[in-house]
């Protein structure tokens, strides 16, 4: 799971200070029985949620073509999916979108729907592509430049990220546009900045959760890959509070638990968040380390998982997959190509640590290169991935 899906979160669904719109894909499987049962749904009829897509659905059976329902209707499955960790809410997004996912010209709304759902996918300059159409419409559409910028850090195109950013500075309020400038920052040598940036950000009492979560999650992060334990520990406890479950905080929280080795902690958090398969891999991960009999029969599900994603030719959780072939099955070789195979698609301080990991186990320093030239390239500070660094350098020369 990248950033950008933490960041889909505030896109998709929602800021009052920013304006708001709302590869090949196989087709959506479209049963002919409506009594037929495809999936058990994690949240109750009664929700209010529930209600509204029930309602929303019914308009579309009516008119398969509104779109004003349609936009409503992909958009919650988004953030059912986002909240739950289940592409399939995603799938079912893109079919309701199908009447516009071919079309030349279709809505902005769909091609940023559209878009949204290409980033999750990975396929990252198709959805490049699908903003640039909207920015050609649209050029102050705030919501586009935002994800442009969010994309673009993750494929570390930073001083084209940092231009995406600046052109919020009239179209979004100031921390809409201190957030991507702060993230940016804590990825280029400018941590501190970083900091201080972020935390002035969070003073702001009219910050929606959403919002604060994307917000305290950044400095939280930043804060970890410079050795800021206590303020780190304190900004994700600030996300927590939000109350609002997110699948990125939740993975990017067990992840400092796991370096700080507090693995009961871990047990906690994640043992009834199972569906989603980076989740169960940190909660295995948590288990291989307290020796807990559990251990094995959660890796074996994720071996069938992964092999399950391999047979359907998608590439989404590459990076969970290295992890688990070096961490769980302990075979570097296998990882290496798996983190290599990564790294070509997107290139954040998690896919430069497997890859570094990987090739340190694997005695390959020329396939850590590319991260090495990155860290330097970049002024990366993480303290983490600079150890790796060193530990290459004094081992495989």
């Amino acid at each position: 799971m990248t950033r950008s899906w933490l960041l889909m979160g505030l896109m998709v669904f929602g800021w009052s200070t920013i304006n708001q719109v709302p590869s090949a894909y196989p087709e959506p499987y479209r049963p002919t029985d409506d009594a037929q049962v495809l999936e058990r749904l994690s949240f109750k009829v009664t929700d209010p949620a529930a209600r509204e897509i029930k309602g929303l659905r019914a308009d579309l059976r009516n008119d398969p073509h509104h779109l004003e329902s349609a936009v409503q209707l992909a958009t919650r499955y988004i953030e059912q999916g986002r909240s739950e960790g289940d592409p399939r809410f995603l799938g079912q997004a893109q079919a309701i979108l199908a009447p516009w996912w071919n079309e030349q010209t279709p809505p902005v709304s769909t091609i940023l729907l559209r878009a949204t759902i290409r980033q999750n996918a990975h396929e990252f300059d198709g959805a490049l592509a699908d903003l640039d159409q909207v920015l050609d419409r649209q050029p102050t559409n705030a919501q586009a430049w935002l994800t442009k910028a969010s994309i673009l850090q993750i494929q570390a195109r930073y001083d084209e990220a940092r231009r995406a950013c600046q052109r919020l500075a009239r179209l979004a309020a100031s921390h809409v546009l201190l957030g991507c400038l702060s993230d940016l920052a804590g990825m280029t040598g400018q941590s501190a900045k970083s900091q201080e940036l972020l935390r002035q950000v969070l003073s702001n009492s009219d910050l929606s959760s959403r919002e604060r979560i994307w917000l305290a999650t950044i400095l939280a992060e930043t804060a970890a890959r410079t050795g800021a334990i206590r303020e780190a520990e304190q900004s994700f406890s600030e996300a927590f509070k939000v109350g609002v479950k997110d699948q990125y905080l939740l993975s990017a929280y067990a992840d400092y638990l796991l370096d700080q080795r507090r693995y009961q902690d871990i047990i906690f958090l994640l043992q009834s968040e199972t569906r989603a398969d980076g989740l169960l891999l940190r909660l295995a991960l948590a288990e291989q380390a307290l020796e807990l009999p559990a251990f094995q029969n959660h890796t074996a599900e994720l071996a069938a998982r992964f092999a399950a994603s391999r047979e359907r030719g998608t590439t989404v959780h590459v990076r969970e997959e290295a992890r688990f072939t070096l961490a769980l099955l302990h075979d570097a070789k296998q990882a290496l190509p798996l983190a290599q195979t990564n790294w070509n698609v997107q290139r954040e301080p998690a896919d430069a640590r497997i890859l570094l990991e990987s090739a340190l186990a694997a005695g390959n320093r020329a396939a850590a290169q590319p991260v090495l030239d990155w860290l330097n390239r970049n002024h990366v500070e993480d303290f983490r991935l600079r150890q790796l660094a060193k530990q290459i350098q004094e081992a495989l020369f």
